[in-house]
């Protein structure tokens, strides 16, 4: 015995017709896919983030590339971005050029973590144009470590009371940055 029904054979095929059609829709399309993105970043989030300096950031003291000594409690009284990065990294291939617009008008310490000698960091430098008085080694991770990050770019805003006031890991736009940093320095 078929219990099917022609009617709705019929509605089933048309409904598959439908979804079908919807499916190759451009804007439907990539939006379904860029709902999964999101939710698959979402999730895997919290995992990124690591167990991140929170309340007052720790103090520390480095050299640049250029050779200057920096400590964070130098730039207390005004906002400062600390930007962990590796030369390894793709992702932070996209945020270099923002982060050098930002240091031009914000205090930014870029740290490079796990990206080799002074010397080929500096070539790195020169070859992107970066600007090495900003640029410190973090060879050993051990800056990267105190701050608690997992992965980078891991961007930590420093507000003028030396208190972490925003942690961005992963990718940021520099128009974000800046929007962080002018909240910070309120």
């Amino acid at each position: 015995m078929n219990d099917s029904n022609p009617q709705t054979t019929q509605t089933t095929q048309t409904t598959k017709e439908k979804l079908k059609a919807l499916w190759q829709n451009k804007w439907i399309n990539n939006g379904v896919w860029l709902i999964g993105f999101l939710v698959i970043y979402l999730t895997l989030r919290p995992f990124m983030q690591g167990d991140v300096v929170k309340d007052i950031a720790p103090n520390f003291s480095a050299t640049t590339l250029a050779g200057e000594q920096i400590q964070l409690s130098d730039f207390q009284g005004e906002a400062v971005l600390i930007h962990f990065w590796a030369t390894w990294c793709p992702i932070c291939e996209f945020s270099r050029d923002g982060i050098e617009k930002v240091a031009q008008d914000y205090q930014v310490i870029s740290i490079a973590t796990q990206s080799g000698d002074n010397a080929t960091l500096l070539a790195y430098a020169q070859q992107h144009e970066m600007n090495p008085a900003l640029i410190v080694n973090d060879a050993d991770g051990a800056l990267f470590n105190l701050y608690g990050a997992r992965a980078v770019p891991a961007d930590f805003i420093i507000n003028a009371n030396g208190e972490v006031a925003f942690v961005e890991v992963g990718l940021s736009s520099s128009w974000g940055m800046r929007a962080r940093l002018w909240w910070a320095n309120r």
